[in-house]
């Protein structure tokens, strides 16, 4: 997470809140993806990994690991650190 010693208004904080919330969407989606061609797409393959069949262990393990590795991206990369504390309330 990016350290940010800067004092954001509300406008900004919203702002950048409402970045975070879309990206975070977006992976998500792009989760969704992987789940679906990695259950599905590799469900035809005859590949057994630990006796247990590719598709299975891509379809639960493989989107855990996909899913630790994009939030590991989106919090270094993307999301700020910031006072979410209203500095400007009634003004």
């Amino acid at each position: 997470m990016k350290k940010n010693n800067r004092a954001f208004n509300d406008a900004q904080k919203f702002s950048l809140v409402r970045r975070e919330a879309i990206y975070t969407g977006l992976a998500l989606v792009g989760l969704i993806i992987f789940w679906f061609v990695a259950g599905f797409g590799t469900a035809s393959l005859d590949v057994k990994i630990f006796h247990l069949p590719l598709w299975a262990l891509l379809g639960t393990v493989g989107v855990w690991f996909v899913a630790i590795f994009i939030s590991a991206i989106l919090s270094r990369k993307l999301f700020t650190d910031m006072d979410l504390e209203g500095d400007d309330d009634g003004k």
